[in-house]
This record gives structure tokens, C-alpha cells and sequence, in this order.
């Protein structure tokens, strides 16, 4: 607990929320997940579902990250989005205009274990308690197949498909509690504030919970190794 008490004034400057913005409507700022500032402070990481297909330029609205500040409203920054790796679910947003956040230092190598500690800091309900981040601790209770063959044809369907016919995609499987608004926070380490995952729930959750009536309350996290991978293509 002493460790992440100490590092959560690290993280927090980190995170964003993810949206569109349009002066003339209202709220102006719609609210679609979470992110954190990545690479030389100019780059964000989201769930590739939250970016939008496409924003409506006509009506003046613009793709944006907003920066907790003192105040509930916080900064809004426009941003454009570079890359995206939608087998992982995994976007990269690049913010306009010279603005510069605190980038999150990523984890290297295989050094996630099941029943380790983690955290993860992101807007839960989206921004409906103002924009202030909001953490959470739990352990990795498992590294397991995004898609789990099924004994019945009919329990199929394209997104597991399309897992199970490609390489072995794993996943961290979490004893924590996380909500849609979660979709892009970063997973990190207590003890040294590195980021060991991306938070995801609509991906994940289609593919391995798609034979249940009632989701589960399990949490999921998309590997940092996919993010560095895409990162590095980027310039």
C-alpha cells in the first residue's frame, strides 16, 4: 500500500480522458475512455474502440484528451490519431499544437507473474464525478488465451473465430473491479509506476465471456508488449 500511495502522485498527471468536443453542443466534451501519455510526452495509448471511425469536421467537432486540473473541467487538448493495431486493440493518438504531458515509463521483458500486485488509475464512469482519475489495486489472477475453444459450433462466433485461428493471443486476467471508462487505463506496477498492460473490457470480454448469458465481473488487460510494438513505429 506504501508503495502505491507514493507513486500515485507519478501516475495521475499521466492520464487523460479520451473524447470528441464540440463547442456547440452540450456537454461540449463526450466522454468515450480512458488513456495515458506515452513515448516523448506527445503520444497517447488508448483501446483502439474508443478512437471513433470518424468525427463529424462539418460540425466543427474535434477528436481530444483532457488533462485533470485543479479545477473539475480540466485541459482539453486536441489530438489526431497515428496508429492503431485493432487485432490488439490498441490506438495511438498524437496531441496537437506542442502540447507535452508526463509520458508513463513502460515495462520491458516477460516479467508479469500470476499473483502479483497491480493497479490501474483511469475515469470509471467516465467523467460523471469531474475529471479526476480514480484508482484501483487488485493481482494478476491469471495470463490466459483471449479466445477458449468451444465444445459447440453454435457458441462461435467471428471476432473468437478469428482469435482461435491466428497466433495464441494472451491476456492478464484480473482479481479487480474495473468499469467501460476503465477501457485504456494503464495497468502498472505499484513498487516502480512501470505500465505492464492496457486495460480493456468491450474487446476481451466479446471474444472470451461471448458464451455467457450474465458477463462476469472479471477485469482484463491487453500486454504493454503489443503498445511498445506499435510505439515503435511510430515517428
Amino acid at each position: 500500500m506504501a508503495d502505491l500511495v507514493r507513486m500515485l502522485p507519478q501516475i495521475k498527471p499521466s492520464i487523460v480522458a479520451v473524447g470528441t468536443y464540440q463547442r456547440t453542443r452540450s456537454p461540449a466534451f463526450r466522454f468515450l475512455g480512458t488513456g495515458f501519455a506515452v513515448g516523448d510526452g506527445r503520444l497517447v495509448a488508448t483501446n483502439a474502440h474508443v478512437v471513433p471511425e470518424s468525427i463529424a469536421s462539418e460540425q466543427m467537432e474535434m477528436l481530444v484528451v483532457v488533462s485533470p486540473g485543479e479545477e473539475q473541467t480540466g485541459k482539453v487538448h486536441p489530438v489526431q490519431r497515428v496508429a492503431s493495431d485493432r487485432g490488439h486493440d490498441i490506438a495511438l493518438l498524437r496531441l496537437q499544437g506542442g502540447g507535452v504531458l508526463p509520458p508513463l515509463p513502460l515495462a520491458t521483458g516477460e516479467q508479469v507473474q500470476e499473483g502479483q500486485s497491480v493497479a490501474f488509475t483511469g475515469f470509471p464512469i467516465g467523467n460523471v464525478l469531474g475529471m479526476t482519475p480514480v484508482t484501483h489495486r487488485g493481482i494478476v489472477s491469471a495470463i490466459t488465451p483471449i479466445g477458449i475453444p468451444q465444445a459447440n459450433s453454435r457458441d462461435l462466433n467471428p471476432a473468437l473465430v478469428r482469435r482461435l485461428s491466428g497466433e495464441v493471443f494472451r491476456v492478464y486476467q484480473l482479481d479487480a473491479t474495473s468499469y467501460p471508462g476503465n477501457s485504456g487505463s494503464p495497468l502498472f506496477d505499484p513498487e516502480t509506476g512501470e505500465v505492464i498492460g492496457i486495460m480493456n473490457m468491450v474487446f476481451v470480454k466479446s471474444t472470451k465471456e461471448s458464451v455467457l448469458t450474465d458477463p462476469s465481473g472479471i477485469s482484463y488487460a491487453i500486454p504493454v508488449e503489443h503498445l511498445r510494438k506499435l510505439l515503435a513505429g511510430v515517428r
